[in-house]
């Protein structure tokens, strides 16, 4: 957040926003263990929703408004001409049931009030077994579900910002039934002070798989499409002048649900932040919450600024939770 609390922000103070917020994480892992219910991820484009990066998946998500620190496009191209420096970021996901999650991107500022961004999004599931008719094992298959994501963030005024990304979804199901399509986001910001942000943005505007069977079953295949729920979220963050804390949240409406989503993140110490946050709070559906919390730790070497972020996420329906390593460098 390129800010040190120095002697504005005491020991005291720290340890009561940390202790607030490590309380909000585990109050809910006890809440979401008494919910139950169906899920949304049966879906088209479930894991293209979990998220983007360790900094945004621990605060819950709610990086909506959010334009301090590591900027990603996925979640507002309006927040891209914030982006003070180029900045690469990889990301590495450990999921249960042979589920893979990963991430890349570059974000730049282009002067005097833009920015731009390029990143993807890569997931599947791996060690499928494919067995015959006759019960046989015949093959081991895998899934690649990807989203290729080039995005553009113009600020005209001091005040305001919006954005769009372009993003072309490429999915390869099985030898034979692959989909190519395209779709967009828009997003905007608008600075209601030197510590409020409100966003607003609009995703997976046309977003769809297309299947053709044919290759596979000739004159018995089919055509198909299945298409994604559209995402409309509203956020606001708070980041104050006096203090190294970040507290954002956020609605969202995402087919037929409702969901709101909290996130903080704290500088406990130079170059050492704590996150956490609760995704997925469900407004008007019977669905687990999933509480997250995390971890970054930066540092200066001449003209780079890497930094290594850690986030967990508590899975419900799984065996256990996610973990989210990434990996940062400022130029």
């Amino acid at each position: 957040m390129g800010k040190n609390i120095g002697t504005e922000m005491n020991f005291s103070s720290r340890y009561i926003v940390t202790t607030v917020i490590l309380s909000l994480v585990f109050w809910n892992v006890a809440i979401s263990q008494l919910q139950s219910g169906s899920s949304i991820g049966g879906l088209a484009g479930a894991p293209m929703r979990l998220g983007f990066g360790a900094r945004g998946i621990a605060m819950g998500n709610a990086m909506t408004a959010v334009i301090n620190g590591d900027i990603q496009a996925y979640y507002n191209p309006a927040a891209l001409p914030f982006e003070p420096t180029p900045t690469a970021v990889a990301a590495y996901s450990v999921l249960s049931l042979d589920r893979r999650l990963n991430y890349l991107s570059y974000t730049q500022s282009l002067k005097p009030n833009a920015g731009f961004s390029l990143s993807v999004i890569n997931a599947g599931v791996g060690d499928i077994d494919g067995r015959d008719g006759d019960g046989v094992h015949t093959q081991t298959y895998s899934t690649s579900e990807n989203s290729i994501m080039f995005s553009f963030g113009l600020q005209p005024v001091p005040k305001f910002s919006f954005g769009i990304t372009l993003k072309v979804l490429y999915y390869n199901f099985i030898e034979g039934m692959k989909s190519t399509t395209a779709a967009l986001d828009i997003g905007a910001l608008y600075l209601l002070t030197d510590e409020f942000t409100l966003g607003a943005v609009v995703q997976d505007i046309n977003s769809k798989y297309k299947w053709d069977s044919s290759p596979l079953y000739g004159i018995n295949g089919n055509s198909s499409v299945e298409r994604f729920p559209l995402r409309k979220r509203v956020g606001i963050s708070w980041s104050p002048s006096k203090y190294s804390l970040l507290i954002s949240g956020e609605f969202e409406a995402i087919g037929s649900a409702t969901f709101a989503r909290i996130g903080s993140e704290i500088e406990i110490y130079d170059g050492v932040q704590l996150r956490g946050g609760i995704d997925q709070i469900a407004l008007n559906a019977d669905l687990p919450a999933k509480p997250t919390l995390g971890i970054s730790v930066q540092t200066k070497l001449s003209i780079w600024t890497p930094a290594f972020q850690y986030a967990y996420v508590f899975e419900p329906y799984s065996p256990s939770g996610i973990h989210i390593l990434s990996f940062s460098l400022r130029f």
